[in-house]
């Protein structure tokens, strides 16, 4: 079969290679792989920020596809289907552990660009008739990781959701969260992306270079009371005026390290208003379930900025690498 493979932490060691077809072993299924979608965990492997344990290794954690094969003892799926696989095949339920964790796909384990895989049937999804593969590769780390950020604090109408940038992260939880009736205040660096998002339902927009101290814009909007969640895509560079942002009681959900890793905090804002700041690592398989069932009832479209091939993943590599300009997520079409 044809596959991409990274032979190093580097934006120019891709090379398309063959590798033998996989098995399907007790309990797995080959998986067809028709699409993928790029995360910036799959840029932090291919530019050395995230170690993986060994090169070469076939990259893109994200995909959707078909069943080609059924292992002994799998039951409840069939050659045909239209599926996603999460992310972390072993985190199939409840709290992370270590263990879960470890095997992650296009990076421990075969990724995303090759024809075929091998996996575990309960690692699997079923993708919603009313997406595509391309759409369907979108789902597994953004929208899981989404649907956790609105499941940690209980939003409804009158809630207030504040957005940072228009990552596909953020844009599911723009989907959710109006889909739960509550108001999503958007902020990014760019009218033209910010006129995309208002397409999407955004009740307010914030370009944070036109106005920088957006945490006091948000504040104005909502009469002083602050966003009951704060979906925090950067990391140090905005996480103290994400603080001052969220409301007393609310939710400050972190899962972005692109504007650094390391902050000084003012720790009187997270005591005074009682704030809950919560780390990520996208979700289990059973958080995927459940994302997907709520795009499924909602008729909710993931939104697709471009779409590449696999002739072409070093350029899609180095657009999502170049930051800011994408809206939503960056497919490679197999």
């Amino acid at each position: 079969m044809k596959a991409i493979e990274l032979t190093a932490p580097s934006l120019d060691a891709f090379r398309a290679t063959d590798y033998p077809e996989p098995h399907a072993g007790p309990g797995e299924v080959v998986l067809r792989l028709r699409a993928a979608t790029l995360n910036y965990a799959d840029v932090a492997v291919a530019t050395g920020a995230f170690p993986a344990p060994r090169f070469p290794l076939i990259p893109v954690a994200d995909g959707a596809g078909e069943i080609a094969a059924l292992g002994e003892g799998v039951d409840g799926w069939a050659v045909g289907e239209r599926v996603v696989p999460h992310f972390m095949p072993a985190w199939l339920d409840g709290p992370p552990t270590a263990r879960a964790m470890v095997a992650m796909r296009g990076i421990s384990l075969p990724g995303s660009l090759a024809e075929y895989v091998a996996l575990p049937a309960a690692s699997l999804v079923a993708l919603p008739g009313h997406l595509d593969f391309i759409q369907g590769a979108a789902l597994p780390i953004a929208a899981t990781t989404a649907w956790n950020a609105l499941r940690s604090t209980a939003l409804g109408p009158g809630s207030v959701v504040l957005l940072l940038g228009t990552g596909g992260v953020s844009l599911f939880a723009l989907q959710f969260a109006k889909a739960l009736g509550a108001t999503v205040i958007v902020a990014s660096s760019s009218d033209e992306k910010l006129a995309r998002v208002r397409r999407l339902g955004a009740d307010h927009l914030i370009n944070y270079r036109g106005t920088p101290d957006w945490d006091a814009q948000t504040l104005e909007l909502t009469g002083g009371r602050g966003a009951d969640l704060v979906l925090e895509t950067v990391g140090a560079a905005t996480i103290a005026r994400s603080l001052n942002a969220v409301a007393v009681g609310g939710t400050v959900f972190t899962i972005g390290i692109l504007g650094g890793t390391k902050a000084s905090l003012d720790l009187l804002p997270v005591i005074t208003k009682a704030v809950r700041v919560i780390g990520n690592s996208t979700g289990s398989r059973a958080d995927l379930a459940a994302a997907v069932g709520f795009i499924a009832a909602h008729r909710i479209v993931p939104v697709i900025d471009r779409v590449f091939g696999l002739d072409e993943v070093r350029a899609a590599y180095a657009e999502l690498a170049s930051g800011g300009r994408h809206v939503g997520k960056i497919a490679i079409a197999h």
